[in-house]
């Protein structure tokens, strides 16, 4: 798999990170390409060994997957400087920008290429982050492909590219979101009495171990919530006092926001 990354700002510094550390790919099966050298050199620091440039058409040229990991605006007029290199019998296009379709690189490359659609999240860096995986005009086997891939970064679903913008509200966005929750219960802690760096670390640790029980236990939110609400405990006025302020409506209003 050579790859060729366009853009290695965070995203694609993170995919790159990823796809290094699970050893999916070696060093030398990256050529990577940005216009800013701070960004490069960044890449560099993975492994000097990883090819960079600041000429899209360059890192093209031995790749056989071209991932686009610039900002949206950006997309159709690199994909206008790269039509020269592209080749549909050879070139797999991935694209991670946000909020640009499938149709609309199709329509910029040509209807033959063979189109991937990913919604990461920043936490691919860690190997942590939930991929959603859409397509145009790819077999079963290179779709089956892509998402065994981003599996090794985290999880990776394939989904229908209509549900590219719920997904988006609930993962990507999710990620600010639960850490909001991270920064609210850690002021809330200080209040108790707790020192801040220490309330951080035992909540982000309470929040691993509440999404592993749903993950590995196959189980539903509010069971596990059951199993630590005794009548008249603390958990139970603790959420009672919450939902008064209205914390599952301002919840679902937030991931709304953006319908």
């Amino acid at each position: 798999m050579k790859i060729a990354l366009i853009g290695a700002g965070n995203m694609g510094g993170a995919i790159i990170k990823g796809l290094y550390q699970s050893r999916e790919c070696k060093a030398e099966d990256f050529f990577v390409a940005d216009a800013s050298e701070a960004s490069l050199k960044n890449i560099s620091k993975i492994n000097k060994n990883i090819f960079t440039t600041t000429n899209n058409n360059e890192a093209v040229k031995n790749a056989n997957y071209v991932l686009l990991a610039v900002k949206p605006w950006l997309v159709e007029t690199i994909l206008d400087g790269l039509k020269p290199s592209l080749d549909p019998k050879k070139h797999i296009i991935i694209s991670v920008a946000a909020g640009v379709n499938l149709q609309t690189i199709a329509d910029k490359v040509g209807k033959e290429f063979t189109l991937f659609r990913l919604l990461p999240n920043t936490a691919m860096s860690l190997r942590e982050s939930m991929t959603f995986v859409s397509s145009l005009n790819a077999s079963k086997e290179q779709e089956a492909f892509i998402v065994e891939t981003f599996n090794k970064l985290g999880m990776a679903i394939s989904i229908p590219e209509s549900q590219m913008g719920a997904f988006t509200s609930v993962s990507s966005c999710g990620i600010a979101y639960a850490l909001r929750y991270l920064r609210a219960a850690t002021e809330g802690a200080v209040e108790l009495g707790i020192r801040p760096d220490l309330a951080q670390e035992v909540i982000a640790q309470t929040m691993i171990g509440a999404a592993q029980l749903i993950l590995q236990n196959k189980s539903n939110a509010e069971v596990e919530i059951d199993k630590v609400t005794t009548p008249g405990g603390w958990t139970i006025k603790g959420l009672n006092v919450m939902e008064e302020y209205g914390f599952s409506n301002s919840v679902i209003k937030g991931i709304k926001a953006n319908k």
